[in-house]
């Protein structure tokens, strides 16, 4: 079978797994019947799980801090093309690999040995989606009713349903919704707000939460300020401000509970997300823990990505081997898998006419993790990756890959730091980093126009049934 047939194969997969869970939420129950019980009130709600530190204990103590691959046992001799890097102190248990665009090596230290990527396996999340789903893929949130519209009242008499699995749905997103409803003439709900069980919003898992957070954010009486303060500043970043200006608001008189959608509900709209693209870059660069696991889960879950990943880039499972999709507890790669897989990604890019500066953090320009390394004004917008870091899984582990620019090329690198100190690590990977680009006439900035993350995110939209995409204007 060929690497073809076997994607063909993945995103047929997914595309069934996909449909069997909407046909089974749209025909779970003939017409929707009140539970007898309401959701309980939520608590409060959780935050965003950006962060990349955690206290995570290994799975057991007898997994090896550092595991080395193929059959000799003997440590790999330092190999590099630059004098100046063979007797550099690394520290820790680590694995460095740089090359340049053509697959000559800078520097190699122990790439065949497995060390734990950290929040680095999110590079090959961001693969095995884009690699399936495409670059332009929007989550849809769709709106429905069993009931009827009443304009000149302006009431919805029967219950409003919302269903969607959009990891980045968030208060300002419950607000545009609500938006559009106005738009429709409906000003208030004769009925309950249903959502489905796989709906989140504002990275919360509940379904329960969300919905009553949703719930919450649709009336501006009850509607919070920070739901407030997000949809204003989503109206300056979609540049609608001038557009629209009212207060959305809609009430609704009965519950909010989690149900299938009944058979005889009819769509009203979809909300889309942001493009698939989007959602990526704004996954790395805050490398967001909850978004990362949320879109590994589309594909299966951390197993999935790892074979989409050992397929495509032709990595032996013993090289790649994944628990999470995030890069939270024990993962195991070697530096030179991570630079098979960048060189697949950056292929997977550069037939979307993308780079890596579409979907990782450039440093020193990009708000996240590289927002306040390599930003002096030499090295500002030179460095393009991912960082990783665990604060105290496997001894404490730090890691940096992406690509480096130079006034006399491009290079890839692979920087795995284990068993040490991570402010020791980082210290370390901006020095080596540093050290190479100097070799090769000093850093230079890639080729990057920043558009602010935020900006990014409020490229949504809403779509009607057999009618084409249209923006809340």
């Amino acid at each position: 079978m060929n690497n073809f047939t076997k994607n063909k194969v993945i995103w047929l997969s997914v595309a069934f797994v996909l449909w069997i869970g909407s046909t089974v939420a749209v025909f779970g129950q003939p017409v929707y019947t009140r539970p007898t019980n309401p959701t309980p009130s939520p608590k409060p709600l959780l935050q965003s799980n950006g962060g990349q530190t955690n206290n995570v204990n290994p799975a057991s103590s007898s997994t090896p801090l550092v595991t080395k691959t193929g059959s000799s046992a003997a440590v790999n001799m330092r190999k590099t093309s630059f004098p100046v890097l063979a007797d550099i102190e690394i520290p820790g248990y680590s694995g460095v690999l740089v090359e340049d665009i053509n697959g000559n090596v800078v520097i190699d230290d122990n790439s065949n040995f497995a060390f734990n990527p950290a929040s680095n396996v999110k590079i090959a999340t961001a693969y095995a989606v884009l690699k399936t789903f495409g670059p332009n893929y929007r989550f849809p949130t769709n709106v429905w009713t069993d009931g009827q519209i009443d304009q000149i009242s302006g009431t919805l008499y029967g219950n409003l349903f919302v269903s969607g699995r959009d990891p980045m749905f968030n208060l300002e997103h419950g607000v545009n919704i609500t938006h559009e409803l106005n738009r429709l003439g409906i000003q208030k709900v004769e009925g309950d707000l249903v959502v489905t069980d796989n709906f989140t919003m504002s990275y919360n898992t509940s379904a329960e939460r969300a919905g009553s957070n949703l719930l919450a954010t649709m009336d501006s009486a009850k509607r919070s300020v920070a739901a407030n303060r997000a949809w204003q500043n989503y109206l300056i970043n979609s540049r609608k401000s001038d557009v629209v200006r009212t207060v959305p608001s809609v009430s609704v008189s009965g519950g909010i509970y989690v149900q299938s959608l009944p058979s005889n509900a009819r769509l009203l709209f979809s909300h889309e997300s942001a493009p698939m693209r989007e959602i990526i870059k704004v996954t790395l660069c805050y490398s967001n823990n909850f978004l990362a696991e949320r879109l590994g889960d589309m594909l299966g879950g951390a197993y999935a990505v790892a074979r989409i990943v050992q397929q495509n880039a032709q990595i032996q499972p013993a090289e790649f081997y994944l628990q999470t999709a995030s890069g939270l507890g024990i993962n195991r790669v070697t530096p030179r898998a991570m630079m098979n897989l960048l060189r697949v990604l950056q292929k997977e890019l550069a037939k979307n006419k993308m780079t890596f500066a579409d979907i990782m953090p450039v440093a020193g320009i990009d708000r996240g993790t590289l927002e306040g390394r390599f930003d002096t004004d030499f090295s500002r917008g030179s460095v393009v990756g991912k960082t990783g870091t665990l604060g105290s899984t496997d001894g404490g582990v730090s890691s940096l890959s992406g690509e480096m620019q130079t006034n006399k090329g491009k290079l890839l690198f692979v920087i795995f730091n284990q068993r040490g100190s991570v402010a020791r690590f980082r210290s370390f990977q901006n020095s080596l980093v540093s050290l190479i680009q100097g070799q090769l006439g000093g850093a230079a900035p890639v080729v990057y126009t920043e558009i602010p993350l935020d900006t990014r995110l409020a490229n949504t939209r809403i779509t009607y049934p057999n009618i084409r995409a249209k923006t809340n204007e």
